[in-house]
């Protein structure tokens, strides 16, 4: 199914299935990226602009993004360092100010709910900005990597979670993987949406992928993909 060419079945919306419309009794999980997909920014840039270290960072995030050959976590790792010793007010200010949801992220969630789905969010970002996204869109759940912060100072390192993996490419598939199985959904059944290349393991899993704005990695290996529009365009490939 993924081998075959992109159709476009309406304006900006394309996808590799043959058969549609899909129906909402088939799905009962769907997961979501963070950054460039739940919201319209990335949070280590915003950060590294606040700090005054935009311009690396920024590069090294478009890396980690548009490659499959990037390693994940060495990258964002590396990101970090460069962060350490960044106030933690400046954190709650990203948190607080520049963290916009994509257009139609809250019409996409509702109707989900609205059909009975688990909602879930996935992300290689940072709990102190995912826990954010609980009650602003209704999630079940969230799992993110976790800052470490000492003394009211970031100290440009990860905390480990003990019992969890790290949240990078692998760590994705396998907490999609998790949330299925301890919510009693069969893989096949769930939906994950994602940007970048750390999301192509998560978006393999699940039986159906959408690329959301993405890179063309991702666009290449996906059942659905968004180019123009919101979110909630994914909503025109359902029947009512």
């Amino acid at each position: 199914m993924r081998d075959r060419e992109l159709r476009e079945w309406a304006s900006g919306l394309f996808t590799r299935r043959a058969a549609l419309p899909l129906r909402w009794q088939d799905f009962r999980l769907i997961a979501f990226d963070m950054d460039s997909t739940l919201i319209a920014s990335e949070t280590v840039d915003e950060l590294a602009e606040l700090a005054g270290r935009k311009a690396e960072i920024e590069a090294m995030t478009h890396a980690a993004m548009a490659g499959p050959h990037v390693d994940f976590e060495q990258n964002l790792r590396a990101r970090l360092a460069l962060l350490g010793g960044v106030p933690e007010t400046l954190l709650h200010k990203v948190r607080d100010e520049h963290m916009p949801l994509t257009p139609g992220a809250s019409e996409l969630i509702a109707t989900c709910r609205s059909h009975g789905l688990r909602c879930v969010l996935i992300s290689g970002g940072f709990t102190l900005f995912a826990d954010a996204l609980i009650g602003r869109l209704g999630l079940d759940e969230i799992h993110a990597n976790v800052l470490e912060i000492e003394a009211g100072v970031f100290t440009g390192r990860i905390l480990t979670q003990p019992g969890q993996s790290f949240v990078g490419a692998a760590g994705k598939r396998q907490r999609l993987l998790d949330a299925c199985a301890r919510m009693g959904v069969p893989p096949g059944q769930s939906i994950a949406v994602g940007d970048g290349a750390n999301d192509l393991q998560m978006l393999g899993a699940a039986g159906l992928s959408v690329a959301f704005h993405a890179k063309p990695v991702v666009c290449g290996q996906a059942d659905v993909v968004i180019e123009r529009g919101g979110l909630d365009r994914l909503v025109e490939l359902f029947a009512d």
